[in-house]
């Protein structure tokens, strides 16, 4: 872009920009501290002239956009903070799936692959005697709220034209087969019963969910959830950290596609490899 394009430009951005804010030449001179003369001249059809970084500074101040906005060098009229916030944001993560955020997103993304990598095994997967002896001793009563909204995250996947992912280490299956770990005071009955729900689920559920287990001496993946081409989330423990800029989203699936291509245990195989571990409990 030559000079000359970059003044035309300059002055049809900031046309825009006052028509915008709903001002005027005069109004904007006053509240920028600038010359009438100065920004007349800056809108004059045959302005070749660009003005100084004060009077840009001060134009997208007053006016509320980014000076590489009024000089062809951004795409957006927000500033870079304003950006930053509409494309992060920090939101509370409650212990259980009992957060209306978390189903809003869901319902925000129907239609699209939803990518997620759980910090544990995915609540929605889980028995419910599973589900109260994880969250009972901490939540109390919040239990069974965990159970109900456990309930209608899989009622939403089964009626959803959403396709489901879910990518977790072998490991955690298999400390939760053998009840060591985090699981070693889950009772060998509540463990067996929780495998076959699994079985039954795989099989009702496929293709439309698939589940993967990747080995985590090779590869490592935060909690994160992707929702389509939308919104990325990674899991924290008292907060999501959520991404809707589509560099980082696409980042975020190209992550977990990784994590796919790399799985030990693919989704046509996952229905054998629990009844391995079904059989190796009795």
């Amino acid at each position: 872009m030559n000079k000359l394009q970059r003044a035309d430009l300059f002055r049809t951005r900031l046309l825009i920009a006052i028509r915008r804010v709903g001002t005027n030449q005069s109004e904007l001179a006053r509240r920028a501290g600038i010359d009438r003369s100065t920004i007349s001249q800056l809108l004059r059809d045959d302005a070749a002239r660009l003005p100084n970084a004060h009077v840009v500074g001060a134009c997208a101040s007053t006016l509320g956009v980014s000076a590489d906005w009024l000089l062809g060098l951004a795409e957006h009229p927000e500033s870079a903070t304003d950006l930053l916030a509409s494309a992060l944001t920090l939101t509370n993560a409650p212990r259980a799936l009992v957060d209306q955020q978390i189903f809003d997103w869901h319902r925000e993304a129907e239609g699209y692959k939803i990518r997620h990598v759980p910090a544990s095994l995915p609540d929605m997967l889980k028995t419910n005697d599973v589900l109260t002896w994880e969250y009972g001793p901490h939540l109390g009563r919040t239990a069974a709220q965990a159970i109900t909204a456990s309930a209608n995250r899989l009622t939403w996947m089964r009626q959803s034209a959403s396709d489901y992912e879910i990518a977790m280490p072998l490991s955690e299956v298999q400390s939760f087969a053998e009840g060591t770990g985090y699981y070693s005071d889950l009772p060998l009955e509540m463990r067996k019963q929780q495998i076959e729900h699994w079985l039954n689920l795989t099989k009702a559920l496929y293709p439309r969910m698939r589940v993967y287990l990747f080995d985590a001496r090779q590869v490592y993946s935060a909690p994160i959830t992707v929702f389509g081409p939308l919104l990325a989330v990674i899991y924290l423990g008292s907060n999501y950290l959520a991404f809707r800029d589509t560099q980082r989203v696409r980042a975020f699936s190209d992550h977990f596609d990784n994590l796919v291509r790399q799985a030990k245990v693919t989704a046509r195989s996952f229905p054998d490899h629990l009844n391995g571990l079904r059989a190796a409990l009795d």
